[in-house]
C-alpha cells in the first residue's frame, strides 16, 4: 500500500490510468484574437441545473492566460478516428489551427469538426487545485453526433467495446454458451456480435498472465514491438502502441530505468534484459492463441486469419 507520504508521481500516474475516460481538446480565443487548444481527459460534469462541467489545466501551461480571459471555451469530445488531433493538441506549435477544420462558435471560440459531441461553455469560475487550475464552465450550447468516442486507459488510446452478453464466472459459462444450432436467434447470426464475445472471451484468459509480468500492457506492447523490428524511432513506435506521446515517454523512460531498452541516435532497442522478457511476454501471446485454436486445423486458421486481413484492410 502506498501512502501519502511515499507517493511516487509515476506510480501515481499508472495507477489513475486503471480509470478510463474520453478524451478532449479544450479550445478558446482570446479577446485579443489569440486562439489555444489543448488535449484533456479531465473533463466531468458537475451539475444538470444549471449545467455545469468542469476540467483542469496545468498552471505551467501557457495556454492558461487565455481560458482565464475568454468569457468562452468549448469542449470537444474526440471520435475513435481523432487520434491525431489528440496527439497535435498536445504538442506546443506557434499555430495550432493553421491546417485544422474547424468553425468559431460563442465568443469566436474553435470548434473542431467531426467530433462525438462538443460543449461550448460560458467560463463560471475557476478554483485552484494543487499545481492544476479546475475550471468550471455552464453550458450554453452543445451538439451530440453520437459517434464511438477515443478513450484512454493505462497510458493507451482505446475503444469502446460492449459487454453484451454476460457470462459471470467460468461455472455459468456451460450454461451461456452460444449455440450455433439455434439459427432462429438473430444475434447468433450477427457476426459483429460473435467477434466481440470471442475477444472478451480471448481477453478474460490472456490478460491476466500478461499483466502477471508486472508489465502494463503499453509497456509489453512496446517490448514485443522492438522484439519483432530492432531499432525503431519514438514516431515508429508511437504508430504502433497507439500511446500519446507523454504516456509513451514515460514508458519509454521506466523501460530504460529497469534496464529493458536502451536508446541510441533516434532508435530504441533491446537490451538483454528487455530481450529476455519480450520472449517470455511472446511465449504468453503464443501459447495462448495455441490453447485457443487447439480445436481447430491448420486449415481453418489460416482461413480464419485471411479473413480477417480482409476485413482489416477494408478499413
Amino acid at each position: 500500500m502506498i501512502t501519502e507520504n511515499n507517493i511516487d508521481k509515476l506510480a501515481f500516474r499508472h495507477a489513475l490510468g486503471n480509470f478510463a475516460t474520453g478524451i478532449t481538446v479544450m479550445t478558446a480565443t482570446s479577446p485579443e484574437g489569440n486562439r489555444v487548444g489543448v488535449t484533456a481527459n479531465s473533463f466531468n460534469s458537475v451539475s444538470l441545473e444549471p449545467a455545469l462541467i468542469l476540467w483542469s489545466i496545468e498552471k505551467t501551461s501557457s495556454s492558461f492566460s487565455v481560458f482565464e480571459t475568454a468569457s468562452h471555451f468549448a469542449v470537444n469530445i474526440l471520435a475513435a478516428d481523432q487520434m491525431h488531433l489528440s496527439n497535435h493538441f498536445a504538442k506546443r506549435s506557434d499555430d495550432k489551427f493553421a491546417a485544422i477544420d474547424f468553425e468559431e462558435g460563442r465568443a469566436n471560440t474553435p470548434l473542431l469538426k467531426g467530433c462525438a459531441a462538443t460543449f461550448q461553455c460560458e467560463r463560471h469560475a475557476v478554483i485552484e487545485g494543487g499545481d492544476h487550475w479546475i475550471i468550471i464552465g455552464k453550458v450554453v450550447a452543445f451538439n451530440d453526433e453520437g459517434k464511438a468516442p477515443l478513450l484512454y486507459h493505462q497510458g493507451s488510446y482505446s475503444l469502446v467495446m460492449p459487454l453484451g452478453r454476460q457470462n459471470p464466472t467460468k461455472e455459468s459459462n456451460t450454461e451461456n454458451n452460444i449455440d450455433i444450432a439455434q439459427s432462429d436467434n438473430e444475434l447468433n447470426n450477427y457476426l459483429y456480435f460473435l467477434m466481440i464475445q470471442a475477444i472478451r472471451s480471448y481477453q478474460a484468459d490472456y490478460q491476466p498472465k500478461q499483466l502477471g509480468t508486472g508489465l502494463h500492457t503499453a509497456e509489453a506492447r512496446i517490448l514485443m514491438s522492438l522484439k519483432t523490428e530492432q531499432n525503431l524511432t519514438l514516431e515508429t513506435l508511437s504508430g504502433q502502441v497507439n500511446m500519446p506521446d507523454h504516456d509513451l515517454q514515460d514508458a519509454i523512460n521506466l523501460l530504460q530505468n529497469k534496464g529493458f531498452i536502451s536508446k541510441q541516435g533516434a532508435d530504441f532497442s533491446l537490451q538483454d534484459a528487455g530481450k529476455e522478457m519480450a520472449t517470455t511476454l511472446w511465449k504468453i501471446a503464443l501459447d495462448e492463441q495455441k490453447h485457443k485454436f487447439e480445436n481447430f486445423s491448420d486449415e481453418e486458421v489460416t482461413t480464419f486469419k485471411r479473413m480477417l486481413i480482409d476485413l482489416i484492410n477494408q478499413h
